[in-house]
């Protein structure tokens, strides 16, 4: 389906979620976040590329935890390490799976089921997000912002998602890629 049907059907309200693929399991306990090791920084920046390509092969569990959402969520305390106006920590990270959408509960390092359905084809209008492994959507919760002024929400908000999916591109890179192996 291309982009411009994608558009269209969206704003029609046509647009509908395909049926979950496999077990849509109620939680998906991730392992233990891994803080060390990986490509330097630098490096992984400078191999750093988007693509629309990608393997339809489910993501192992060990890479499904880097995907979830540790990088904004990291902190021991409870505060996250992306910043947020007023520490309003409004955003949460949703990940759109072919088993089912799930919501990142970072106190429990799990993710737990929101819809046993396969979203990601409604999650945007490019078509090749429609069979991507997984698909990260941020949501903001407005009611968390009760200190910054309702006409300043929106682009509060939008700040610290773009703070988060930056944290993302930059981290996940050092992270996944073992420093022998690179980006390549």
């Amino acid at each position: 389906m291309s982009t411009l049907t994608k558009l269209a059907l969206g704003m029609m309200g046509q647009l509908r979620p395909r049926p979950a693929k496999g077990d849509s399991a109620t939680a998906i306990s991730l392992p233990p976040p891994r803080k060390q090791g990986g490509l330097p920084l630098m490096e992984a920046l400078a191999g750093r590329r988007s693509s629309r390509e990608f393997a339809r092969d489910a993501l192992p569990l060990a890479l499904l935890r880097i995907y979830s959402g540790r990088p904004a969520h990291e902190r021991s305390d409870g505060g996250r390490t992306a910043p947020s106006a007023m520490n309003a920590q409004e955003i949460d990270v949703f990940v759109a799976l072919p088993s089912g959408a799930y919501r990142y509960d970072a106190a429990a390092h799990e993710l737990n089921l929101v819809a046993a359905s396969d979203l990601r084809r409604i999650t945007g209008y490019q078509d090749f997000v429609d069979e991507a492994p997984l698909d990260l959507v941020y949501v903001a919760d407005h009611a968390r912002m009760s200190l910054v002024p309702v006409a300043q929400r929106e682009s509060y908000a939008s700040a610290a998602a773009g703070a988060i999916a930056q944290k993302y591109t930059c981290l996940l890179p050092a992270i996944a890629w073992p420093q022998s192996s690179g980006p390549g």
